[in-house]
């Protein structure tokens, strides 16, 4: 498994609608998207604007073939209400979460 950390900053007049979007957005790729296994949004105490999400996927060959251009159509409607600042790849060593 791998997890790729998005870092957004949204503007705060966007940032109802981008999280709303955002559900939509992750709950899509889950069903449509080989190897993906859904996401979780974090949102920053200090700078309510910036946004980490952070997806799950089965392989690193899953997530690029997705991400072949950088900016898949799934995620446009993302990128028109916020900036993406960065993207990292992690390899998922333990989760103790429930």
């Amino acid at each position: 498994m791998i997890r790729i950390v998005y870092t957004w900053q949204v503007p705060p007049e966007n940032l109802e609608l981008f999280i709303e979007t955002w559900k939509i957005t992750t709950t899509t790729i889950h069903k449509e998207v080989k190897g993906a296994r859904g996401s979780f949004m974090l949102q920053s105490d200090t700078d309510p604007g910036q946004i980490k999400t952070i997806a799950r996927w089965d392989k690193i060959e899953d997530w690029e073939r997705f991400w072949q251009n950088s900016k898949p159509s799934q995620m446009k409607s993302m990128h028109d209400l916020g900036e993406r600042v960065s993207v990292e790849i992690f390899k998922e060593v333990d989760d103790f979460t429930k």
